[in-house]
């Protein structure tokens, strides 16, 4: 099953400067594998070292954000786009 992710640009340097990436995955914890598996190094920068989305990091299906859905267990269906959008802060 096709899912496209959509890559921040600080994250593009693991994904070979690569905005949209496709992967198979059926949840959203499996895209998060499947990237790592692609592209060592990118699932620590999602996740915390207890498998929780990092505070800073703003996950969405379809422009709806995965913490009001199942979070990582969230359902993926073909043709779906996930976007990794980091938090920003300032004042």
């Amino acid at each position: 099953m096709a899912v496209k992710v959509r890559i921040p640009t600080p994250l593009r340097k693991l994904t070979h400067d690569e905005e949209l990436v496709s992967i198979d995955a059926t949840t959203v914890g499996g895209a998060f594998t499947e990237l790592q598996n692609r592209y060592p190094g990118i699932k620590e920068r999602l996740v915390d070292d207890t498998g929780n989305v990092r505070k800073f990091v703003n996950v969405y299906v379809n422009e709806e954000d995965i913490r009001f859905l199942q979070n990582q267990q969230t359902a993926l269906k073909d043709g779906d786009e996930i976007s990794i959008i980091p938090a920003i802060a300032g004042g």
